[in-house]
């Protein structure tokens, strides 16, 4: 007896032991947390000691000694493909490309490879579509699929790169690639096939979460392939190149862990010609980049609805820093794509002026979609003008369905406008899921025409905020607040 009381008291001992752990691990992670709410740009640091650009062995494999010829009328795919497979082999280095214009069909890269492009240096992309076959395992808006190869593709691979002040020209017009999206100021004519039916498609086939390696599109179909596609790829570095002419999205890094995309400039007014769209990736960083493009010049996604939400993978830890942004639909966007949620994302030192640029700070999401977008920061963003809201959250984009989203912890800070859109901020959120701590501090927004057309909204904050030379507070935020 006396035995069994000794076992009970010392069980008694490590239950209070474990109990008081647990209380310890949950007030430090409150407290992690309450500081990285105080002070997101220290942890920001800390992210950004993270990621770190892969580096590539002093070994050259020029692509004109494996057949390459310069001009840009003979197709030198096989060179490319053979140029690459020899330097992967020896153990990697850079595959160059001199100067001159090189026409090419999809390439493929492979591990510890980094494509180089010296000054002066093109790859004009072949606009036969058979010239991206096979198909290739890829996404298209946030659904997986069997499509045409991405122009530069690459899956499951390391150590990836593409350099060099070169261009990288997509080579897609009013007659090539565009008229597939169906609209008749990119090129599109009456009677001739689109995109509709098989995006049509694509969507039923992920609601009814049909074995991806069964959506096979590609010829007899018309979804167009993206610029620039690592999958499921670890240690990318996109620096220097400029892109053109793109078919659909530029870069799209899918699923991949740790990407530098540096001084990169992309110029390129086509239909769905997102500049950047990380997709379920972590630990980015966008840095001093051009973006002119004909959608969001940086979008941010995490798959759409069915296979956004069977992957589960969110995009988080993504620095934008020192990005210049003209035309587009949005700055720095959030979604619609975005099932699998996003965290910790930092916009920093950003530049942005264009009577068509129609946002600043973008997020989009819907109940169809769901998923979690929290902890956004923006700080030190210069606006010469912009069309429709410097910050807008809407939970209503596209259609609606039973997967509430969420919005929380954004932050916006030193938001300089010098003569803004139509409205400063725009909320249009649930009443179930109103947009939480939601906070403007230090901003001057100018020549705006309506300052807040919000309704559900949680803890929102203005502090030290101008709106057409107003003072902004708590109290007008209330006044505001159509939800209520």
């Amino acid at each position: 007896m006396h035995h069994m009381f000794r076992k009970y008291k010392a069980l008694s001992f490590l239950f209070v032991l474990f109990a008081f752990g647990v209380l310890v691990q949950s007030c430090a992670s409150k407290t992690v947390q309450k500081e990285a709410e105080q002070d997101p740009w220290k942890e920001m640091e800390k992210l950004r000691k993270q990621i770190k650009a892969p580096t590539f062995p002093n070994r050259d494999f020029l692509i004109t000694n494996y057949g390459a010829v310069e001009g840009g009328k003979v197709k030198s795919t096989e060179a490319f493909k053979k140029a690459i497979e020899a330097c992967n082999k020896s153990g990697g280095g850079r595959v160059i490309v001199p100067t001159g214009t090189f026409l090419t069909g999809a390439i493929h890269l492979k591990s510890n490879v980094n494509l180089h492009l010296q000054d002066n240096a093109t790859i004009l992309f072949s606009r036969d579509t058979l010239d991206y076959l096979p198909v290739v395992f890829t996404r298209w808006e946030g659904m997986e699929l069997m499509n045409y190869s991405p122009f530069i593709y690459a899956y499951e691979q390391e150590n990836i790169a593409i350099t060099g002040n070169g261009t990288l020209d997509g080579n897609s017009d009013m007659e090539n690639w565009w008229p597939w999206c169906g609209a008749k100021k990119y090129g599109w004519k009456e009677g001739t096939p689109k995109q509709t039916p098989d995006r049509a498609l694509l969507h039923q086939q992920n609601h009814q979460e049909l074995d991806a390696t069964k959506r096979i599109y590609g010829p007899g179909h018309r979804l167009r392939p993206q610029f620039v596609q690592p999958y499921k790829c670890k240690n990318v570095l996109i620096s220097g190149v400029k892109l053109i002419n793109s078919p659909m999205w530029n870069l799209h890094p899918v699923l991949c862990e740790n990407v530098t995309i540096d001084n990169v400039k992309i110029v390129t007014l086509g239909p769905n010609n997102d500049g950047c769209d990380p997709e379920s990736c972590k630990n980015v960083l966008i840095k001093d980049c051009y973006f002119d493009t004909g959608d969001d010049c940086i979008a941010i996604k995490s798959g759409r609805n069915e296979d956004g939400r069977r992957i589960g993978k969110p995009s988080e830890n993504i620095i934008i820093e020192g990005c210049e942004m003209k035309e587009g639909h949005g700055g720095v966007v959030i979604g619609s794509e975005i099932s699998g949620g996003a965290r910790n994302i930092y916009a920093i030192n950003c530049t942005m002026d264009s009577p068509n640029l129609d946002r600043v700070l973008r997020i989009k999401t819907s109940s169809q979609r769901g998923g979690i977008i929290e902890n956004v920061f923006m700080k030190d963003v210069k606006v010469g003008t912009y069309k429709e809201a410097a910050v807008k959250c809407n939970m209503f984009y596209e259609e609606p369905g039973n997967h509430m989203p969420a919005i929380r912890n954004v932050l916006v800070e030193n938001l300089y406008v010098e003569n803004g859109g139509k409205y400063a901020v725009m909320v249009k959120a649930y009443e179930e899921s109103p947009v939480e701590n939601l906070r403007l501090i230090n901003c001057v927004i100018n020549g705006v025409d309506e300052p807040l057309n919000i309704d559900h909204v949680k803890g929102m904050k203005l502090v030290n905020t101008k709106i057409n030379g107003k003072g902004y507070n708590s109290q007008n935020v209330t006044a505001a607040n159509k939800g209520q």
